[in-house]
């Protein structure tokens, strides 16, 4: 994947596109941590998950896309969709932050350049926040940490994936080395 990625707010027309973004990032980041029932069936459930995207772009969302042109006449049909965030209001109540992540996912291709520094900060800033991550996911919660992002003590299993997460909170902006 070559070219400089533009973070811009996804649009409806991006459900296809972030759709197959979003799966490519799920097998890329998840085969070998994960091993719930569902995770090999969903990857190969492309038209689902694009419906689902049809659905969350149609409303109000706090999604961003990270895309590159490709190689034709440069409109938005010729971008390529290779990483992206959505964060909004709080899902649990017993947080009193006022901000979830609710995803950030980067194509492989694009890990440790800095895109997923670049998606955080525009859907949460350095605002006060919570995600939920894999436990054993050692490479995002390295990310998270170097954010300013440390568990609170929340477990949970997420039954989709089979895989044991843990909750991470900021409750202030992230540290001076963050990037």
């Amino acid at each position: 994947m070559s070219g400089a990625a533009v973070v811009r707010p996804a649009r409806p027309d991006d459900a296809g596109a972030l759709g197959r973004c979003h799966l490519a990032c799920w097998d890329e980041a998840y085969t070998g941590l994960v091993d719930g029932p569902g995770f090999r069936a969903a990857l190969t459930r492309v038209d689902e998950r694009v419906e689902r995207w049809r659905r969350v772009l149609a409303g109000p969302h706090g999604t961003v896309v990270a895309v590159v042109a490709g190689e034709g006449a440069g409109d938005a049909a010729d971008e390529q969709v290779v990483g992206f965030a959505s964060a909004g209001p709080q899902r649990d109540e017993d947080v009193d932050l006022p901000r979830e992540l609710y995803a950030l996912y980067v194509r492989r291709a694009r890990w440790g350049t800095g895109l997923g520094h670049r998606l955080l900060q525009t859907v949460v800033g350095d605002d006060p926040c919570s995600l939920w991550v894999f436990r054993d996911n050692a490479r995002a919660r390295g990310f998270y940490a170097r954010h300013g992002f440390q568990p609170d003590g929340a477990a949970k299993v997420e039954p989709f994936f089979g895989g044991a997460q843990v909750r991470l909170v900021r409750r202030a902006g992230p540290p001076a080395t963050a990037g």
